[in-house]
């Protein structure tokens, strides 16, 4: 390959003879100059068409494109900063709703408290009723065995005392003897 490559340089450079141009016609200085023109023509043509048509349809999508970017991220910094602040008022609800909450439940034990509290006042009083009525039926009742003991006790010592003597003591006699030793009993 670098051979052939040498022979076409020498071929130029030597002014390439016919039968060379003849398979290259670029390479044929005899027709350099119609081919410079028709190359400045053409390079004109295609500069003009895209200085004045092409480019400045590029230029127009791309500027279009970029506006289009900038729109966006515009919109993606505005969504952004709306979503902070949701994100903020939802935080900010969420510890208000702890809070009342919180509140709710320390209302709600304070209230079940006072309510335990009511219910264990009543219930204390009803049993401190209950508990004097029960003592006072104790000491009615044992008031009423000791006036039972004592009615025993005055009817065991009269018939004790008639066994023994023979005879009949007095009601009002045996009676006075019993509550002194029951006086002296009780000391």
């Amino acid at each position: 390959m670098p051979i052939r490559f040498l022979s076409v340089l020498g071929a130029f450079a030597v002014g390439a003879g016919p039968a060379l141009a003849a398979g290259l016609p670029q390479l044929d200085t005899s027709q350099y100059a119609p081919q410079v023109i028709w190359l400045a023509i053409s390079f004109g043509l295609l500069y003009l068409l895209m200085a004045r048509v092409a480019l400045p349809r590029i230029s127009e999508v791309l500027e279009e494109r970029q506006d289009r970017v900038n729109d966006n991220l515009e919109k993606a910094e505005a969504l952004k900063a709306e979503a902070e602040s949701v994100a903020q008022a939802y935080e900010s609800a969420l510890a208000e709703a702890r809070d009342e909450a919180q509140a709710i439940v320390h209302k709600a034990a304070e209230r079940m408290a006072a309510d335990s509290a009511e219910r264990l006042a009543r219930l204390t009083e009803r049993l401190e009723g209950e508990i004097k009525d029960g003592e006072a039926r104790i000491n009615e009742a044992r008031e009423q065995a000791v006036a039972n003991i004592r009615q025993v006790v005055v009817e065991v010592a009269g018939e004790a005392a008639k066994k023994l003597s023979g005879g009949k003591l007095d009601g009002k006699t045996l009676e006075a003897a019993v509550d002194a030793a029951l006086k002296e009993h009780a000391r």
